[in-house]
Parts: structure tokens; C-alpha cells; sequence
């Protein structure tokens, strides 16, 4: 794998709404540009739009109204299993199939636009995810939640896209995980020059993790801006909030530690 390459592409949503039938509104008319090579976090609660929007940019969901462009090309043009090759997709539960081993996981891309060297190639990105190549032969189930979260990881670079979409990918694992996973996922992110677009409901971890923060409400964008200016209050009352919770989380850790 390259150490680093040009940055991943750009992304942008041209006043994008998702309606559905009976007048329920999940993305309300959105409009915003990711610059390439970025790492973003969508935040909001539940049913705040952050994960219909995400989904919209493969296609899993198509939107009601407006358009989305990676690059300078429209998502809607052409085939959206061609348009899919071309983006890694990493989700809570990750999906990887029961019946064949990691390699085979890994490669499943591979193996579907007839690439070389799929076992070589696997063995590449279990290096690149922090696992044994050894564990190309184990099955899916032979291995930890955190372990399965890095085959999907490496099963979503295997065809060296240059944007990454993430959705929730950590919800289910256990905290010393989920932190040691998403500071991989942030190197992985530098040292292949992509573009990532990742949504999560826990503000900590998008401050952590983001360049840039956008918090989802009703559907809008109701906060853009860097961690450190939501951590300033600069983000307006729906982003205070959730900055609130691990701020109080931090002030209760220094109040149980004696203030040390």
C-alpha cells in the first residue's frame, strides 16, 4: 500500500432533501462542500439526518430533491454498483460474510472486478489494519468485534478508494477499542490521502477524531466549524449541547480524581 497519494475528492450536496411518503422529512434542503483529503464527522441524535445523508452519497438512499457531486461528477450518473467500486463504506455491524475467511472477505471486491494477486493483496491490508496476516485463513467468527472491524476496514480499501464513509463504525465496541480503532482509522486517513466522511453520535469522538464537525438537527446543518471552535461556543445551541456531555463527563473525572 502507498504510504500517502494525491488527496481523496471533494464532495458536495447541492440543496439535498430526503422526503418520504406521508410527509416525513429526514434531510431538509442541505447544501454544503467537503474539501478533498478532509476527515468530517456528521453529529446530531437519533433521526437527526446525519446517516440518510451519508448513505446518499453511494446511492444506498436516493434523495427526493437536489444533487451530489464527488469530484466533478454527479452520483447519479451512470451505475451505482460501478459508483460504489469507487468509495470504501464501513458501518456498525460490518457484515462480513460467515462463510468465507478473512482473506476471502478482504478480496470480495477484488474478486468481483477480477483483480490479481487477491491473496497478496489481502496480506497487504491486514498489514495496513494492525493485523496478522495469519489471519487470512481464520472465519469471521474465530474473531473479536474490534478484530472484525478491521477486515471491514481493510475490505473497504481493498480497491484503493479515495473516499471513505463511516456510519457509526465503532457503536458496538467496547470503549479501550473503540478509541485504539478510530486512532487507526485517523492514520490510515493521513497516510493514504483520503477523503472521510464519518457519522457518529458522540460528540467526544468527532472532536477527537474530525477536522471539521458538522451537527445535524431536523434534518439541517445547524453547526459547521473546527473542534476547536465548537469547544470555544462558537457553534451555536444545538452543537453547546452536545459538546456539553463530555465536558461534564471530563469535570466529574477531575472531581472523583480530587481535581488532579
Amino acid at each position: 500500500m502507498p504510504v500517502s497519494r494525491v488527496s481523496g475528492p471533494s464532495v458536495a450536496f447541492d440543496r439535498v432533501s430526503k422526503r418520504y411518503p406521508g410527509g416525513a422529512v429526514a434531510v431538509d434542503d442541505v447544501s454544503v462542500e467537503i474539501a478533498g483529503g478532509s476527515f468530517v464527522a456528521l453529529v446530531g441524535a437519533s433521526g437527526s439526518g446525519k446517516s440518510t445523508l451519508l448513505k446518499m452519497v453511494n446511492r444506498l438512499i436516493v434523495p427526493s430533491a437536489g444533487g451530489i457531486r464527488i469530484g466533478d461528477a454527479d452520483v447519479a450518473a451512470g451505475d451505482a454498483h460501478l459508483l460504489r467500486r469507487r468509495i470504501g463504506y464501513v458501518f456498525q455491524n460490518i457484515g462480513l460474510f460467515p462463510h468465507l475467511n478473512v482473506g476471502e472477505n478482504i478480496a470480495i471486491g477484488l474478486r468481483l472486478t477480477g483483480g490479481k494477486d487477491r491473496a497478496g493483496r489481502a496480506a497487504d491490508l491486514l498489514d495496513l489494519v494492525d493485523l496478522p496476516r495469519d489471519f487470512a485463513s481464520r472465519m469471521p467468527d474465530a474473531l473479536s468485534g474490534g478484530q472484525r472491524q478491521r477486515v471491514g476496514v481493510a475490505r473497504a480499501l481493498a480497491l484503493e478508494p479515495g473516499l471513505m464513509l463511516m456510519d457509526e463504525p465503532f457503536g458496538a465496541l467496547d470503549p479501550v477499542t473503540r478509541d485504539q480503532l478510530g486512532t487507526a482509522i485517523r492514520a490510515l486517513h493521513d497516510r493514504l490521502g483520503l477523503t472521510t466522511i464519518m457519522v457518529t453520535h458522540d460528540m467526544a469522538e468527532a472532536l477527537i477524531l474530525a477536522d471539521r464537525v458538522l451537527v445535524m438537527a431536523g434534518g439541517r446543518i445547524v453547526a459547521d466549524a473546527t473542534p476547536q471552535a465548537l469547544l470555544k461556543g462558537e457553534g451555536g445551541a444545538e452543537a453547546d449541547a452536545l459538546v456539553a456531555v463530555p465536558r461534564e463527563q471530563a469535570r466529574r473525572l477531575r472531581e472523583i480524581g480530587g481535581g488532579a
